[in-house]
């Protein structure tokens, strides 16, 4: 409540609803002091709201007397009359107003001062706020949110309740996150309450960054207590609200209390919402073990909420991935005896684990129990098999595998056919490699630019060239563009066999392409045509490295100079050493 001192008159009438008897003005010409001979209740607030014209000069004074701590308050209005307070007992200034605490007769009063963005500086603690109409104050909330004076503008959003205005809802909404933010969670949380008593709606956003910053700070109780209160705004709490103060309450250790929340929520009608029920029980099972999930999926039955085989699959993945077969094997169990069968994903989600262990036999069993059951083996599970096979070196057993899934008419995939491809090429196997891919092009599926460099990769380390070259016209005639790593394969190959002519013409058509040609290429060639007395064309590939912004080393300019001296032209062969020596490209003491 308000008070209003009145210094025109000879008599000031302070009121306030802890009763405060009247107060004697004993007034002179120019000034009246004010002092109070009866007063009930220990504290109340005086709140001087004065239009003064000489407002900046009363907020400047205010400040300088509250530094100066001087014992005789007074504030000037109209340069006529004065309010005096007997003296000062100490300061307080809050996040957005200046303050003083003052004394009369062993009773405390406070004076509040604070400057408007858009005005001067005034003297209220509910003034010149309180005269404005809604919009107006509207107006100044804006501006306040705009400047990011959050402070002020919580404080405005207070007056404006207390007169019974409503706060736009756009300005709110912001400001409570801003709030949030920057940690001030019990702002926040006071301005969406003024939101919702004005018959605003939050929108779910702002409500889970409440109960994210809640969270952030241990308070669970207030998380739980908003959520709760969400369907009463006519905001319903989303699944990320529930998820959120789940993942929380496990971060903070309380794992029986997140168990127990989400046992509330359903008792209360909450839908079982299959998100936050599944990732309730993956932590129960990181945290507590695979017993202890179990037993919460059987308590969570008893309350309406079902798991199903995306909660068992998610189990069986996680078992899978930590080794723990046993607890895998566990939940498998719990799936059956519960009537519900696996499925491909929870047999896959083993197998990809079993295949990673290299637990073969093991293997061989899950893909016989697949083919008895209604969910039999899938381009999928044989692609984790065929994976795991070659990534282990078992090549002829990946390739056995491949011609099962043929011979049971399960089409392989462009994945099948990459990783089988990758795995003989690597082995060396590349007439089989080539067979693969025949079957490649016969299938629905086409090589694309993966496929052949895999295969020219290849051959091209075999020496096989002619092969090479042919899959290398094959893919441009299908319209599938080489790339940097296609050439750079063909250069490593001509150079290996010695055909260091040819890999020039590569080097040129990489050139014309724009493709990336690295140091260790140019040098591989230069050496190569170095070694076989190709002076004049080393010169030129010389050229266009420098041309393509690379730099030779040392070994490549060296290799040069040797070559042009066995050449027999000895004095060249030193005048270059010489230059390069000059440029400081090879160092004085470099033997070419």
């Amino acid at each position: 409540m308000g008070f209003t001192v009145s210094p025109q008159k000879s008599i000031v009438e302070v009121h306030s609803l802890q009763g405060l008897q009247r107060c004697s003005n004993q007034a002179g010409p120019s000034f009246g002091v004010v002092s109070c001979s009866a007063l009930k209740g220990s504290s109340f607030y005086l709140n001087c709201s004065m239009n003064c014209s000489y407002r900046n000069q009363l907020y400047s004074q205010g400040k300088e007397f509250l530094r100066s701590g001087r014992t005789l308050f007074s504030l000037q209005c109209r340069g006529v009359e004065s309010v005096s307070i007997d003296r000062v007992e100490e300061n307080d200034q809050d996040d957005w107003s200046l303050g003083s605490h003052v004394s009369g007769s062993g009773r405390e009063f406070r004076v509040e001062m604070t400057t408007r963005n858009h005005g001067s500086s005034i003297l209220f603690a509910d003034g010149p706020l309180v005269e404005n109409d809604e919009e107006t104050n509207n107006e100044i909330l804006q501006n306040l949110c705009k400047n990011g004076s959050l402070m002020e503008a919580t404080k405005l959003i207070d007056i404006m309740s207390r007169r019974n205005q409503i706060p736009n809802s756009t300005c709110s909404t912001n400001l409570i996150r801003g709030l949030i933010r920057i940690g001030r969670i019990e702002r926040a949380s006071r301005v969406l309450k003024t939101m919702v008593m004005s018959g605003l709606v939050p929108d779910v956003i702002t409500y889970n960054m409440m109960v994210g910053g809640f969270c952030k700070r241990r308070q669970f109780r207030s998380a739980i207590d908003l959520l709760e209160d969400m369907s009463l705004s006519g905001c319903p709490p989303d699944v990320i609200t529930y998820n959120t103060i789940i993942r929380s309450l496990f971060d903070d250790g309380k794992f029986d209390q997140a168990v127990e929340f989400w046992k509330g929520q359903l008792r209360r009608g909450c839908l079982p919402y299959l998100i936050p029920y599944t990732i309730l029980i993956e932590l129960v099972w990181k945290h507590c073990g695979t017993t202890r999930a179990l037993e919460v999926l059987e308590d969570m039955a008893i309350e309406g909420c079902y798991p199903d085989l995306v909660t068992y699959n998610s189990l069986v993945n996680f078992a899978s991935k930590e080794g723990k077969y046993e607890d895998a094997a566990l939940i498998i169990y719990n799936i059956l005896s519960h009537g519900m069968e696996p499925n491909a994903i929870t047999y896959n989600s083993l197998l990809h684990s079993l295949c990673s262990c290299g637990l073969w036999d093991e293997v061989d069993e899950i893909l016989s129990i697949m083919k008895k059951t209604s969910h039999p083996p899938t381009v999928v599970t044989y692609n984790i098999m065929i994976n795991g096979l070659c990534k282990c070196g078992l090549v002829e057993r990946a390739i056995n595998f491949f011609v099962q899934m043929v011979s049971e008419n399960c089409c392989p995939d462009i994945i099948t056919y990459n990783t089988l491809l990758t795995a003989l090429c690597k082995e060396g196997m590349v007439d089989e490699a080539l067979q693969v891919l025949v079957l490649l092009s016969d299938s629905n599926y086409s090589p694309g630019l993966i496929t052949y460099n895999t295969v020219i990769d290849g051959l091209t380390r075999r020496g096989y060239m002619d092969e090479a070259m042919k899959l290398y016209n094959q893919m441009i005639e299908k319209g599938i563009a080489p790339d940097g790593i296609t050439h750079r394969s063909l250069v490593w190959g001509f150079c290996w066999i010695d055909q260091v002519e040819d890999a020039v013409e590569i080097l040129r058509e990489m050139g014309r392409r724009d493709h990336r040609i690295n140091s260790s290429a140019y040098g591989m060639v230069i050496n190569g045509l170095c070694r076989n007395k190709r002076v004049d064309t080393a010169i030129q590939v010389l050229e266009m490295m420098v041309s393509g912004r690379y730099k030779p080393d040392e070994e490549i300019y060296s290799t040069l100079i040797k070559s042009v001296a066995d050449a027999g032209m000895v004095e060249e062969a030193d005048e270059l050493h010489q230059k390069l020596i000059e440029r400081k490209v090879l160092r004085e003491n470099h033997i070419g």
